[in-house]
């Protein structure tokens, strides 16, 4: 399946992403470049996280890629919003795991942590794999009820 690739990085992933965009373009995605583009100038990594979550959450063929030092950071903003379910893998198994068990719908990379050759292998499993359903759909419709009931109607603003 082809998506729309939302992608961001703070300083320290600027060039993992840039490749990463290159490698989602020539399979045939559509990426969406959110920033940062500058590995040298330090930035505050929860906007792009914001960037990214808000534009993935709600829209089922859309998928957003995270990159900082660790993906920690990334991780806990991007999940402040609704709708979007961002998981922080550094191996393969989890990442198809995050798809077919939580149907995550943002992948978290840590620049640190992943070599960049594991990261192509870790993001084009996640890609492939799909939401299993079934006993896991119960538990992500839960997860969507607490949503409901923590957060006042929210209206995603979409980037291009």
């Amino acid at each position: 399946m082809r998506y729309k690739i939302f992608i961001a990085a703070d300083h320290r992933g600027v060039a993992l992403k840039t490749k990463i965009g290159e490698h989602l373009f020539r399979q045939g995605h559509e990426v969406a470049d959110l920033g940062s583009h500058d590995e040298d100038c330090p930035c505050d990594y929860p906007k792009f996280s914001f960037l990214v979550a808000n534009n993935v959450s709600g829209d089922p063929k859309a998928r957003g890629i995270l990159i900082c030092m660790t993906g920690i950071g990334h991780s806990i903003a991007a999940n402040k919003v609704p709708g979007a379910y961002a998981a922080l893998c550094y191996n393969k198994e989890a990442a198809i795991l995050s798809r077919q068990h939580n149907n995550s719908n943002i992948l978290v990379l840590g620049a640190k942590f992943v070599s960049e050759k594991e990261m192509f292998r870790i993001i084009d499993a996640w890609l492939a794999a799909e939401f299993e359903g079934g006993r896991h759909l119960r538990r992500t419709k839960q997860i969507k009820d607490m949503e409901k009931k923590l957060f006042k109607p929210f209206k995603p603003v979409r980037v291009a």
